[in-house]
């Protein structure tokens, strides 16, 4: 059957996507890479939708999807990230530890491999997301690169500055902090508040800052989670 090849053709469209980004953003062609990880982004969407669809979801696409998404949405945006250190300030005049000091950037791939393989294997993770998924994290970085490009390269302390973010990405990613998911399971307001609302100060924030908005969208979904869990343990 024709159909059944769909969703792992459009899953393989994600991975292409996030090779073709990858290359761009080592040629430090940031719009680029951040352009193919939105496309990629896209792809991943539909794939899993249209297995659902076509109600033929099975191992080896959901095996394939997070191959996929580890190239996307962690490769991609760590050699974005790699690409950025490569011309920042490094707070050192040792040779080797300025030749090798951008290769940390790196992290981000190993710890979005172990949360998609986290979230293959929690079954807690059905309605919403425990860490930063990989899709957001990739976004921050990519969006943050193309809207901050020449005043991180010009501030001094940015090296270190990316350092740290990137270590505070790495830790969302296979932390244990619940994140909301833009799941409906019905389209009435109840229920969906938080969600409608966000989707409205992303909306905003895209018109406003064009495809560089994604960076503080993704900040805004980090800090109204957190907000979200304290309501939920007050109300507890």
């Amino acid at each position: 059957m024709i159909k059944k090849h769909i969703p792992n053709t459009i899953t393989c469209g994600n991975l292409v996507s996030g090779c073709i980004a990858t290359a761009f953003a080592l040629q430090a062609k940031y719009e680029l890479a951040l352009t193919f990880i939105i496309v990629g982004a896209v792809f991943d969407f539909f794939d899993g939708f249209t297995a659902r669809l076509l109600r033929v979801s099975s191992p080896i696409g959901k095996e394939l999807d997070s191959l996929a998404d580890d190239i996307t949405f962690g490769f991609a945006p760590a050699a974005v990230l790699f690409s950025l250190l490569s011309e920042v300030s490094i707070p050192c005049s040792l040779p080797l530890v300025k030749d090798y000091f951008p290769y940390v950037a790196y992290l981000i791939a190993a710890f979005s491999a172990l949360r998609l393989a986290k979230f293959n294997l929690d079954e807690r993770q059905s309605t919403t997301f425990l860490g930063l998924p990989t899709p957001a994290n990739a976004l921050f970085w990519s969006a943050l690169v193309v809207g901050g490009h020449d005043w991180l390269v010009a501030w001094p302390h940015s090296g270190l500055a990316l350092t740290a973010l990137a270590l505070l990405s790495c830790w969302l990613l296979v932390s244990e902090v619940p994140m909301f998911a833009l799941k409906f399971k019905h389209f009435g307001w109840r229920g969906n508040a938080l969600r409608y609302g966000f989707i409205a100060v992303s909306a905003a924030l895209l018109v406003a800052m064009g495809w560089t908005g994604f960076s503080l969208v993704i900040v805004c979904y980090v800090l109204v989670s957190l907000l979200n869990n304290l309501l939920s343990i007050r109300k507890n």
